[in-house]
């Protein structure tokens, strides 16, 4: 029998949709959207990347990522200063350390959750399978 390969790729896209919209809702809790609180993690991992990198990272254009950034700005999350050249520089806040801490327990408490159906051995080869599909973009 032959996978339909349509059917799984759209139940790859519905389980990323309820993990998203799982995180989003819960994530309000701490007064961020999943994709700020997403923001917030990498500029926490590439604490002083350009806007482009972090653009890049968060899967956003880069127009994109710089309104997100000003909003962060004006919730006190971030803070951006000038880098080398042209380039704009972010770094978490103490409030936006908070919030990033915060989301993560909230996040990994659903995370426990949309996983618990998977023994530990498919969790790893889930993860593999995933990684080997996107290694090749």
């Amino acid at each position: 029998m032959t996978t339909d390969l349509e059917v799984l790729g759209q139940t790859l896209k519905q389980a990323q949709y309820r993990n998203h919209r799982a995180m989003d809702l819960a994530l309000r809790e701490v007064g961020v959207s999943l994709v700020q609180w997403d923001a917030l993690r990498a500029i926490d991992q590439m604490s002083g990347a350009s806007g482009h990198d972090l653009a890049v990272v968060t899967f956003q254009s880069d127009q994109a990522f710089g309104t997100l950034a000003n909003r962060l700005v004006d919730l006190g999350l971030i803070t951006r200063s000038a880098g080398h050249g042209r380039r704009i520089e972010h770094t978490l806040t103490d409030e936006g350390r908070q919030v990033l801490t915060d989301g993560h327990a909230i996040v990994g408490g659903i995370l426990d959750g949309r996983f618990s159906p998977l023994g530990e051995d498919d969790r790893a080869t889930l993860l593999r399978l995933l990684q080997t599909l996107t290694a090749r973009d």
